[in-house]
């Protein structure tokens, strides 16, 4: 579940660079496909903070 936490974290940097237009073309086509997420990354974040809880949740022994 780490793992998902950690590859959220980095798609929601993603959006919110493609969103501030810093990531050149790429960032365009992002926001093309995913334009919700691109005018709100917060709500790939907030998938991230919940899936790295998840994670601890279930790893404790």
């Amino acid at each position: 579940m780490y793992y998902v936490a950690a590859a959220l974290l980095v798609l929601s940097g993603l959006f919110y660079s493609a969103s501030h237009h810093e990531i050149g073309s790429f960032g365009v086509t992002m926001c093309t496909y995913g334009s919700a997420f691109c005018e709100n990354p917060m709500i790939v974040f907030s998938g991230a903070t919940l899936a790295a809880a998840w994670g601890m949740f279930v790893s404790i022994k």
